[in-house]
């Protein structure tokens, strides 16, 4: 680990030489780089402007791309929500934390072991001020909340938005008409809904206003920031949006519920401009890494209030790439602007990313399945340490690999257990270098490619389920 962080330092020079002098000088904080991590929620592969959208303007967030780097093969660990924010924080499969069996809910008795290792915990370790700003969804109870693992403050939602206090009862009708009756009625969020507001471990607004939490959660942000301009400083900020049910705040709500999504995005945009605006301000731009990204696909069955997946594949809840390949931008010391990665990487590789940036080497009580990714970030690299992923189901079942291009899904049908005949599992096999929409289904051409991915498959799952950790559970 400590070997990948010279080289990657190496290859920053200014950087490197502003370190030794602060050292020199006694002051080794002021070298450290700060972080800040966006993560929208449920927000599609084709929703940016800079990754093809059409209808949606993103400028501040194309920002990233201009000033930094735009990934087009970055994949998240699961499609659906909580164990997306697993991966992300803890550099694991969800599998090898006990967080990949589908989404926690207000009854849910687990959550994210606070022995975990996170990025949070990594950080702070260090000395940074750590805070998270918006949707959790790793456990709402006081023992797994971000206050627990690792963030000095917390302020959000602890599960999705359209879950409700206490027992997720007296919700009201879903699908894409519910949604149009709902964005036609912003008093809505505070009159068919009972999501709570915490801070810290506390409710504090209950239910929530849902049309200002992109707003607040950006302003939770920036004001910590200005707080902690001397640094250094880990943001995790976690939209609750785009995830249904859409609110944005009330001057700037377009009323046609045709376009909630496109309003809901490009709102989310503004608050990123403020963002990054003020670490212009702050002249913390050139010491700040920045990184955009969501935790999976579009949840497109919610129609125009759901997302695009541009040129993949089906979205939310599936392992097709539509699913689990998210767009991706990230500026910071040593990212060269203006440039384009297609080499495979992900959210499980943030943490051992950001440990080698910093020159700290992770827990080795812990085994991660995030790899070292800094030489890819600096563009020192244009092939990617990572040859391979898993893909997962939302319910925790292995279904799929990668290995360079090939990717291969092993689907099982759903039918009752006590069938007298069992339909087979569907093969596909994909040749993503050629075909990134999974169109052409090449498993009766190529069975010995079918046969090798489909072993390292199950090996890999194996090892992973055979060295799992348990996560948290709320005692009886």
């Amino acid at each position: 680990m400590l070997a990948g962080w010279i080289a990657a330092v190496s290859s920053l020079g200014v950087i490197a030489q502003a370190a030794n002098q602060d050292k020199q000088d006694g002051n080794e904080s002021a070298a450290k780089p700060n972080f800040v991590i966006i993560f929208a929620d449920d927000q599609g592969y084709g929703d940016l402007s800079c990754f093809g959208s059409q209808t949606i303007a993103t400028p501040n967030i194309d920002r990233l791309a201009t000033d930094g780097r735009k990934f087009t093969n970055f994949m998240v660990a699961s499609p659906v929500c909580t164990p997306s924010r697993a991966a992300l924080l803890t550099g694991c499969y969800p599998k090898r934390v006990g967080m990949h069996q589908h989404v926690l809910f207000p009854a849910s008795t687990k959550g994210l072991n606070p022995d975990e290792h996170t990025i949070a915990d990594h950080l702070k370790g260090q000395g940074y001020a750590t805070a998270c700003f918006g949707k959790w969804h790793l456990g709402h109870h006081p023992e797994v909340l971000p206050i627990s693992n690792g963030f000095d403050t917390y302020f959000g939602i602890p599960y999705s938005n359209d879950m409700n206090h206490p027992d997720n009862k007296g919700k009201p009708k879903g699908g894409p008409d519910g949604m149009d009756v709902l964005w036609k009625d912003p008093e809505s969020t505070l009159t068919k809904w009972n999501t709570p507001l915490f801070e810290d471990d506390q409710i504090v607004e209950l239910p929530v206003d849902q049309r200002t939490v992109t707003r607040r959660y950006t302003q939770k942000a920036i004001d910590f920031i200005t707080d902690h301009r001397d640094g250094p400083f880990f943001v995790y900020l976690p939209h609750s949006m785009p995830h249904i049910p859409l609110y944005v705040p009330d001057d700037v709500r377009d009323p046609n519920p045709l376009n909630a999504y496109v309003n809901v995005i490009e709102h989310i945009d503004t608050e990123v401009g403020r963002l990054l605006d003020t670490l212009d301000r702050l002249n913390l731009t050139e010491n700040t890494y920045v990184i955009y990204t969501t935790d999976n696909g579009p949840w497109l069955t919610f129609k125009h209030h759901g997302g695009s997946a541009g040129p993949l594949r089906d979205g939310k809840g599936t392992t097709f790439e539509g699913g689990q390949r998210v767009p991706c931008l990230m500026r910071g010391p040593g990212i060269p602007a203006g440039t384009v990665c297609d080499a495979l990487t992900g959210t499980i590789d943030v943490l051992p990313t950001i440990a080698s940036i910093t020159g700290t080497p992770l827990p080795d009580d812990k085994k991660i399945d995030g790899m070292d990714m800094s030489e890819l970030w600096m563009g020192t690299i244009d092939q990617s340490p990572r040859n391979e992923f898993v893909y997962y189901t939302s319910r925790g079942d292995v279904e799929g690999i990668r290995l360079g291009k090939w990717k291969l899904l092993v689907k099982k049908p759903r039918q009752n257990k006590n069938a007298k005949n069992p339909k087979p599992a569907q093969v596909m096999l994909f040749d993503l270098s050629k075909d990134i929409g999974e169109q052409n289904n090449l498993a009766d051409a190529k069975p010995d490619v079918v046969q090798r991915l489909r072993n390292r498959m199950m090996e890999a799952d194996e090892e992973i389920t055979r060295n799992a950790r348990e996560p948290w559970h709320k005692e009886k």
